[in-house]
């Protein structure tokens, strides 16, 4: 059974970081693509950032790029996302999401963290 459990997420002031994880198991994550995405209330879900299966190709979106880092341990099938500087436009549910290097129909979703950024 493919799980994908994110966690990490909570309420943080703005300038104040946190780090998401999220724990994959069900199918082999070293061969798989892995992104975080974003949905604010009200608004569809964007793209975070994402990172290759071996780790070795990385984009982000424009508006969290020089403050997020995503990285990933395949030892460990976790991926992470580092937030720093955060800004109250960054509330959001951040989901978790892999899809396959070989079979992009085999496309996998978590339920969600949410980061509340606020004073």
């Amino acid at each position: 059974q493919v799980r994908l459990v994110e966690s990490g997420g909570g309420l943080v002031q703005p300038g104040g970081a946190l780090r998401l994880s999220c724990d994959a198991s069900g199918f082999t994550f070293s061969l798989y693509r892995m992104s975080w995405y974003r949905q604010a209330s009200g608004k569809e879900r964007e793209l975070v950032a994402r990172i290759s299966s071996s780790g070795g190709i990385i984009n982000y979106a424009d508006s969290v790029r020089g403050r997020f880092t995503i990285s990933r341990d395949n030892a460990k099938n976790t991926m992470y996302l580092q937030m720093n500087s955060l800004k109250p436009e960054d509330t959001a549910v951040y989901y978790c999401n892999a899809v396959s290097d070989y079979n992009t129909g085999l496309n996998y979703w978590g339920k969600g963290t949410l980061v509340t950024v606020s004073s």
